[in-house]
């Protein structure tokens, strides 16, 4: 039996939200819609919101003009979300074209600033978007997946990070679950096509029921994504979601729902780690 301040802590919710929009090559335009939402989010007393892959700069097909507009860490984007995280008390999570130490490419970065307005986590896209036509490590460097697993708190609520095209390897998922993860956050730009807003809907729900998390998904919305951000329980219902246009959403997460699903369907724990491990030297053991 939970102590009572044990009890106390797996009752409590947290409201979590996402941003969704679509980013284009004005800048400040970019940062009027996150202000927007950030504000939209505070009304609701949210703790966490999530904005799009690409949130600082996107202009449809990657080019030079990516690299042109990277931005450090230390930029004015990063800067100005601090603000609003400080301003609100809030946790931020955005896709930044971020700088790369190659001259000709940009590093597709996720940023989580806290509401000491200072840089809490990043994460660098490890699976990088070779499908489908599309070609992203023609310019973007591939994350790395040294050191530990990308992870913030909000709240007592334990928060991970990946990207986009990620969801197809839950290997990754699992990785930051392993580490403690409860709620996975996806900044996405999920590109339209046929079965893609199918593979969208399934691979989310998939990851939440197969690790028992919750998972947070922000789509870029229409022209260059296909929107559809959702919010998944760790049974895999849906909680939150909305449509392809600019949109807001929000719910109420809570470990004690994730201390329930987990009672009843201890996968994590059932795990035959003898079995499923590859042997040294695989080519499956790493990413």
């Amino acid at each position: 039996m939970p102590t009572p301040e044990e009890s106390l802590w797996l009752n409590n919710t947290v409201t979590v939200a996402a941003g969704q929009f679509g980013p284009t090559a004005d800048k400040q335009e970019n940062l009027r819609q996150i202000t927007m939402y950030v504000q939209e989010a505070a009304d609701r007393d949210a703790s966490l919101i999530v904005f799009p892959e690409y949130s600082s700069y996107f202009n449809g097909r990657l080019g030079a003009d990516y690299v042109a507009n990277a931005e450090p860490l230390g930029g004015p984007f990063v800067t100005a979300l601090g603000r609003l995280a400080h301003e609100h008390q809030m946790h931020i999570v955005a896709g930044l074209v971020a700088e790369s130490e190659i001259d000709d490419k940009f590093s597709n970065t996720v940023v989580a600033v806290g509401p000491d307005g200072e840089i809490e986590c990043t994460y660098s896209k490890v699976h990088l978007f070779d499908a489908f036509g599309h070609r992203e490590s023609d310019w973007v460097v591939r994350g790395s997946l040294e050191g530990p697993a990308p992870a913030f708190e909000v709240d007592g609520v334990s928060v991970g990070l990946q990207t986009c095209y990620d969801l197809r390897f839950p290997e990754l998922t699992r990785r930051i679950v392993d580490a403690g993860v409860e709620l996975v956050a996806i900044p996405s730009q999920w590109v339209g096509g046929p079965l893609k807003e199918h593979h969208w809907n399934t691979l989310v729900q998939a990851r939440a029921i197969e690790n028992t998390v919750y998972v947070l998904a922000a789509g870029q919305s229409i022209p260059h994504g296909i929107g559809r951000s959702l919010i998944v329980d760790p049974m895999g219902v849906v909680l939150s979601a909305t449509g392809a246009e600019s949109a807001f959403l929000s719910t109420e997460i809570s470990l004690e729902r994730i201390a329930q699903v987990r009672a009843n369907n201890p996968a994590l724990q059932m795990r035959r780690l003898d079995v499923i491990v590859p042997d040294e030297g695989s080519a499956t053991q790493s990413l």
